[in-house]
This record gives structure tokens, C-alpha cells and sequence, in this order.
């Protein structure tokens, strides 16, 4: 499967808006809207579990906005259906690339892996902040998943990935140098795990078995995520790990690797901002 242009935007997505990037220090005044356009490279497994990556180097835009009610950031739309001070109920996204089952070795013969997109609410529960220094809290996002073969869009069941998220912020001392992280299991449906490791009896061969997924646990990632901001321009370190000991598709053939490491390397540069300043609340 080639990287169509109706398939980028699926693509950035599953990087954009799946916390790799850490947050910004949300202390003082900022614009009430930034406009932005980036370029990202990173290094993507083809599905996890998978023993074999791609290398992807991707222009992007990028938008945040800091409402009183309704904020959009790097990280999710927030605010969108309840906020206090300890609590938030947002809007969750994530996704995953597509995967040209040709230039996979334990894919060759099976369907192309069309990019998915996730979507679904997502708890925060704040456990403790300080303006400018630190934030910790635990995220629920619940996400309905759609595989998206153009110019179809079908459901291939639900992720559910809790995590528990530190960032500090102002490293050192240095302002805008910040680290995230964050770490949690991961959960998903049936049908979610069969899209990526079921494997159908038409389509097994005598080294690739027939194998039917199961849901339940999928693993544990760790995400680290180092940032500078400055005036205008942002850049970003980022890396995921993955550890699938246990997951309930450990049999199947297509799974070969019980790890996997995502990075990236991310420059943004702010083109246009609002004259209008707020004071944010991180």
C-alpha cells in the first residue's frame, strides 16, 4: 500500500494526536489561537508486533486554540464536555499507518492493513499540578477504532488505553524545556485484534497457521517525550516502547517481535498567531 495523499492525513494523526509530543508549559500569557506548520521524521513499526519498520519523513500543520471552555492542543481537544479542576472529559484520537502487506514478510499474501482511526472520550483525573513546574494525572481514553480502505470506512471494534502521565516542565530552570511521560496497558476488542493478527484459513500456508484473535490485553507502552519552545518555533524528541509479553495475540503468526520503538524528531515553526493574549491553565 503506497502513501496516497487521501492517506497522510490518517498517517499524521496516528502521530500527531497520540501523545507523542510533550506538552507545553502552560504558564503565563499566550495567544488565544496558534497557527503552525511542522515537518516530523520518525521511525514506525508496521503494527505492533510486527519485526519490520518504515521510515517516514512528513510535513504537517499543526493548530492550537485556548478557550476559556474549549481548548485544542498537542495533545487532544480538551474541555469538551466537562471540565473542573480535578476532572476533564475530552475527546480522545489516535490511529495507526497503513501497511502494504507486500513489503511485510509475514504479511505477504494477506490484505493490505488500510490506516485506522480512533475516536472516543477520554477521563482525565488530576492528581497533582503546579503552574509552570509539573502535572500528574491518570487519562481513560476509550476510543471506537475505524479502518479506512478509500473510500470506505468500516469499525474494527475499541482500544482502551489508560495511562498514567507526568510532566515537568521548565527543566533546570530553562524555560519551555519539558519532558512527558507517560505508561499504561493496553486493552482492545476483539475484532480490533483480529484486523491485525487473525489470520484466515484460505490464507494460511504451511509456516503461517490459520489463527483467530481474541480480545483482552495487548501489551504496555512507555512514551517519552523531550521539547524546547522558543518565540516561534518549537522542536521535539520523542519515543515510544512497547512490551507485548502476554498479550492475548501472542500466537499468532503474524506476531514476531514481543517489542517495538517508535522515534521521532519533530521541528514546528508558528506562522501565525492571534493579538489577543490569555492566561492559560497548566
Amino acid at each position: 500500500m503506497n502513501l496516497t495523499p487521501k492517506a497522510l492525513p490518517l498517517l499524521l494523526l496516528a502521530l500527531v494526536l497520540s501523545g507523542f509530543f510533550p506538552p507545553q508549559s502552560e504558564s503565563g500569557q499566550y495567544p488565544l489561537w496558534e497557527a503552525a506548520i511542522g515537518l516530523v521524521g520518525f521511525s514506525f513499526p508496521d503494527y505492533r508486533g510486527s519485526d519490520q519498520s518504515r521510515n517516514y519523513v512528513l510535513p504537517f500543520p499543526y493548530f492550537i486554540y485556548r478557550g476559556d471552555f474549549f481548548k485544542v492542543d498537542r495533545e487532544r481537544v480538551r474541555g469538551l464536555f466537562f471540565r473542573n479542576p480535578w476532572l476533564e472529559l475530552d475527546l480522545s484520537l489516535g490511529g495507526s499507518v497503513p501497511v502494504d502487506s507486500s513489503r511485510n514478510e509475514a504479511r505477504k499474501g494477506l490484505p493490505d492493513l488500510a490506516p485506522v482511526a480512533e475516536i472516543g472520550p477520554s477521563l482525565e483525573l488530576i492528581f497533582g499540578e503546579k503552574k509552570g513546574a509539573y502535572r500528574t494525572t491518570v487519562t481513560l481514553p476509550f476510543r471506537f477504532a475505524g479502518a479506512i480502505p478509500f473510500p470506505e470506512v468500516y469499525s474494527i471494534g475499541w482500544v482502551f488505553t489508560p495511562r498514567l502521565n507526568v510532566d515537568k516542565y521548565n527543566i533546570g530552570g530553562w524555560s519551555g524545556f519539558n519532558l512527558g511521560m507517560s505508561f499504561g496497558p493496553v486493552f482492545g476488542s476483539a475484532d480490533y485484534h483480529d484486523y491485525f493478527y487473525s489470520v484466515q484459513p484460505a490464507q494460511a500456508t504451511p509456516s503461517r497457521p490459520a489463527y483467530s484473535a481474541q480480545g483482552g490485553y495487548g501489551g504496555t507502552q512507555l512514551s517519552v517525550g523531550l521539547s524546547k519552545y522558543f518565540k516561534r518555533f518549537w522542536v521535539s524528541l520523542f519515543a515510544r516502547w512497547d512490551q507485548l509479553d502476554g498479550a492475548v495475540f501472542a500466537d499468532s503468526p503474524l506476531y514476531r517481535k514481543n517489542t517495538s520503538l517508535i522515534t521521532g524528531l519533530a521541528f514546528t515553526w508558528i506562522f501565525a498567531e492571534s493579538a489577543v493574549m490569555v492566561e492559560a491553565d497548566k
